[in-house]
């Protein structure tokens, strides 16, 4: 019994043996995190974002990107050197195709001591040319220097780039203030270690407190902690707000959303079935195109306040969150208001999902990627 989880774990994770697929992977990511950017911004334009959550939102892409970009220094020279270095990148090959949470979580390390590794390293300059006497001198390839080359490069991105982390502690932003109150969007975002996927979470937050939130030393730490702590992707959204409206008498959540960024399916590298699967193997894509991306948000709104006695003579608001038009229709509740799901894929994979026109992606939202990564929203 013991061994059960353990093997399916291990049949859902792959490695990546091979340079140039593992550059072609790491490519694949850079090209859908810049379409991630234009599709927030797509749906800012139309009016489903404001201008603040469509940079938010950007800023955590942004972060991703390089995240990536670091991961993609790092592996540059997998299966060229013998031995174990430079190691083999693990993703998740079956629910998400992102790389493991492992592997951000050896990259929160290894920045720790970027430094170190950096003062101890040959300049990028000396590096080359190194290369290119070995090249012109010993007439071979040099590719131990290209393996230093590349962690340094590495380390570089580490301690020089704002990069995506398994933890992205909660920022805020001001959004007005009443005469009793002020208004903020809380932001954060984790590498779920479940279903190795990045998840952003935005929260409209009233404060009623005598001291601004983010100039309160008792109360900031504590949200801090209290929402990382929640930031499960097993938790659903009624619960975390619930359990924060009860933590703290003088916040509010009017709103709470969550959005998963993925999976990624692609019939190079990922293992899907149903109709993803069909799609993909009918559009027979090129590479490069052979991808489709899922984007949900989930999204959690208050009803009305209600005023709760907490204690002999005090009292605190209270929000009642409005449930899925769906609850109690024999349905499981999502624990949100609504949920949306939208897929991002480039025009071939979208031809063939029009043709199949399977009936679970009726209701989703497609981004096509055209022509010069131009976003064309479809119904």
């Amino acid at each position: 019994m013991a061994q059960g989880p353990k093997t399916a774990l291990t049949d859902d994770h792959a490695e990546l043996h091979d340079t140039l697929v593992t550059r072609r992977y790491f490519a694949k990511f850079e090209a859908i995190t810049g379409h991630l950017a234009r599709v927030a911004a797509e749906l800012e334009s139309e009016g489903s974002l404001t201008r603040l959550e469509a940079r938010i939102i950007g800023s955590y892409i942004l972060r991703l990107s390089a995240s990536f970009t670091a991961l993609s220094h790092k592996y540059l020279m997998s299966g060229r050197l013998d031995g174990p270095l430079p190691g083999k990148l693990s993703f998740d090959r079956h629910e998400s195709g992102f790389p493991v949470a492992q592997e951000l979580l050896v990259m929160a390390n290894d920045a720790q001591q970027a430094t170190r590794h950096l003062a101890g390293m040959e300049t990028e300059a000396e590096l080359k040319d190194a290369m290119v006497r070995q090249i012109v001198g010993d007439l071979t390839i040099p590719t131990r220097l290209q393996f230093a080359l590349s962690q340094r490069l590495y380390y570089e991105t580490l301690r020089d780039r704002d990069l995506f982390w398994a933890r992205n502690d909660p920022d805020l932003q001001w959004l007005g203030e009443t005469p009793d109150r002020r208004s903020w969007m809380v932001h954060w975002a984790v590498y779920d270690s479940q279903t190795n996927l990045p998840v952003i979470y935005l929260m409209n937050v009233q404060d009623s407190g005598r001291t601004s939130l983010p100039k309160d030393n008792r109360r900031w730490p504590q949200v801090q902690s209290h929402l990382m702590a929640q930031s499960l992707g097993g938790l659903k959204l009624l619960t975390i707000a619930k359990g924060f409206d009860e933590d703290f008498d003088d916040l509010h959540p009017r709103r709470l959303r969550r959005i998963h960024l993925g999976p990624m399916h692609s019939s190079g590298f990922t293992l899907q079935s149903g109709p993803v699967s069909d799609v993909l193997t009918h559009a027979g894509a090129a590479t490069g195109q052979d991808w489709a991306l899922v984007w949900t948000v989930e999204d959690l709104l208050s009803d009305r306040v209600e005023t709760v006695k907490t204690g002999w003579f005090s009292s605190a608001e209270r929000q009642v969150f409005a449930s899925s038009p769906f609850a109690g229709q024999g349905l499981e509740d999502i624990g949100a208001t609504k949920l949306e799901r939208m897929i991002v894929l480039p025009e071939r994979p979208y031809q063939a999902l029009a043709e199949l026109n399977p009936p679970g992606f009726r209701d989703v939202r497609k981004f096509v990627v055209g022509a010069g990564g131009r976003i064309i929203p479809q119904r």
